[in-house]
């Protein structure tokens, strides 16, 4: 902690304006994603890549005379406009009375549709909003009621044009399936969460805190400092870095000039640990670049690294570097860190299809791959897929198809401390490592405030029978707990999982950020090797503001 306080304080804050972002789950988001597509050649909308975005970047983009004709095609997209633009009001300030309610509330609350509390003065601008989720589902066989109750506040701002700032508290209970009971009992922690306490016996409760603000150093070069997630990809997954693991303290440093955009992240997580409350868990780092180049106006292409350590008694200041290229220095210190590469890519097509992919190397000995003996060295992951939006010239029609092949051992290292993973979850896919996974996406939203929305998962996975014999799959296991050097070869192995989902969503937006759901889940778990079957059918309905959906996809 001290380290990052050194770090921030270290840089003068300047008069370029600050911006905050948007949530990762935000239903905005959509749009953002199909005006780049649309658009084709923006350098603006093409770095995509790196989540949250900017809400400032954003709102002056969207309300720029070039994408009038785009918006205006689609009665829909001009709905998630208005609705967006409504919810931004501190980068529209000249045109505020276009977006006032009719009938506020009291006279001061819901001056606009978007927010409950808000003010725009000379150097400060304050948004405040509750959040609120309640859903109650049916689970087959099983005799308790499923819940989830959120109950929050979200206020962000900005200070005389200098300091951007958000902030999210909230109160969480929920009783989840019982395939998601079994993964917390296993693995000691609620999924996209940290610490929890029991609540009704099979329930939890846990409460939710993130928040960050920014500044600039530079006309180009934003700092954004607070305990938060972030998201590298085009993908539903990402291989680099997700959003499934606990938040984590970060300071990250962004830098977007001409066609470039350049991120570095220094993060402080947790190391693999038993669940307990009342003492100091131990610490580790992680440090990524991520380097964004638009090699034309409709591809992108990305160069990302990695260095997981971990010190008893202090952070390694080399890593502390901002230029890419980690390795160097992680030879020059003699360290056995945990390091990562990869190169991901982006083009937009004719104005509907975006393709899209990332290769993570782990680790990997060349001559190792020409053998094709499945050695357990040869450590890396590759996704590759495609969005097609407007499909068949239906509007607001969107289909996504991805795949992700990840290899035996990747993510995992000598010790647990290194591994890729954050309070006892993992930093990029879901199910780890060693699978092969299917992934097909259908949404459509047939009027403004309709959404239906369709999901299939299938994936086999080889999954590790112990805590004591690892084949791969389990990556909070160091990989010196292999049987063999040998035979490793992705979903394959004396245990291999076979897991299918599918899932329906029926939303309707009551009033703006109001949405009422209904859907249905299903899922089917086989390893064959132990006869085990398992199948999960879920029903539920849902109220929430101001809040993404809570969903459970591994």
């Amino acid at each position: 902690m001290k380290l990052f306080l050194f770090f921030f304080f270290f840089f003068p804050v300047t008069a370029f304006s600050q911006t905050t972002y948007l949530p990762l789950g935000s239903e905005e988001n959509v749009l953002i994603e199909r005006l780049e597509i649309k658009a084709q050649k923006d350098s603006i909308l093409n770095f995509s890549k790196t989540k949250p975005f900017s809400r400032e970047a954003l709102t002056q983009k969207l309300m720029d005379s070039s994408l009038d004709d785009i918006i205006s095609q689609s009665k829909v997209d001009l709905y998630n406009y208005h609705t967006f633009l409504t919810n931004n009001l501190e980068w529209v300030k000249d045109e505020l009375l276009d977006y006032q309610s009719k009938k506020p509330i009291w006279g001061n609350f819901y001056k606009t549709p978007g927010t409950l509390y808000e003010t725009h003065v000379k150097d400060f601008d304050l948004a405040v909003n509750p959040v609120l989720q309640f859903q109650l589902s049916k689970e087959k066989n099983n005799n308790e009621a499923l819940f989830l109750n959120v109950r929050g506040v979200r206020v962000r701002g900005r200070i005389a044009n200098k300091i951007g700032f958000d902030s999210y508290v909230a109160d969480n209970q929920e009783r989840d399936p019982l395939y998601v009971q079994q993964w917390v009992d296993k693995y000691k922690a609620v999924p996209n969460n940290g610490y929890y306490k029991s609540f009704k016996t099979t329930g939890y409760d846990y409460f939710d805190a993130h928040g960050y603000f920014t500044f600039a150093v530079a006309k180009y070069i934003g700092v954004q400092f607070g305990y938060d997630k972030n998201f590298i990809g085009n993908g539903y997954r990402s291989l680099f870095l997700s959003d499934f693991s606990s938040n984590y303290l970060f300071l990250k440093l962004i830098t977007r000039i001409w066609r470039i955009n350049y991120e570095n992240l220094f993060m402080e997580l947790n190391a693999t640990e038993p669940r307990g409350p009342d003492r100091l868990l131990r610490k580790k780092y992680n440090v990524i670049h991520h380097l964004d180049v638009d090699v034309t106006r409709s591809v992108n292409i990305g160069l990302f690294e990695a260095i997981t350590f971990g010190r008893p008694d202090h952070f390694e200041f080399g890593y502390l570097n901002p230029v890419i290229f980690y390795r160097s220095i992680e030879q020059q210190n003699g360290s056995p860190d945990k390091s990562k590469a990869g190169v991901d890519v982006k083009a937009n097509i004719r104005h509907t299809v975006q393709l899209y992919g990332q290769l993570l190397l782990d680790e990997f000995v060349l001559s190792e791959i020409k053998e094709n003996r499945g050695s357990w060295v040869n450590k890396w992951g590759i996704q590759a897929g495609v969005k097609y939006i407007d499909a068949f010239s239906i509007k607001n029609l969107d289909l996504q198809l991805e795949s992700n092949r990840v290899r035996p051992f990747t993510y995992t290292h000598s010790d647990s401390v290194t591994s890729y993973t954050h309070y006892n979850q993992p930093l990029a896919h879901p199910l780890g490592a060693n699978f092969q996974e299917f992934i097909g996406i259908a949404r459509y939203q047939p009027a403004p405030k309709w959404l239906l929305e369709g999901k299939l998962f299938y994936w086999k996975q080889g999954i590790d029978s112990s805590n004591t014999v690892s084949y791969g799959s389990n990556i909070f296991l160091p990989y010196t707990f292999r049987n063999r050097d040998y035979g490793f070869h992705i979903g394959e192995d004396l245990y291999q999982a076979k897991t299918f989902i599918a899932s329906f969503l029926l939303s309707y937006e009551l009033r703006q950020n109001l949405f009422i759901d209904l859907s249905a889940f299903y899922r089917k778990y086989d390893v064959a090797a132990t006869s085990t079957s398992t199948k999960t059918t879920v029903i539920s309905v849902g109220l929430r503001l101001n809040a993404a959906r809570r969903i459970f996809e591994f």
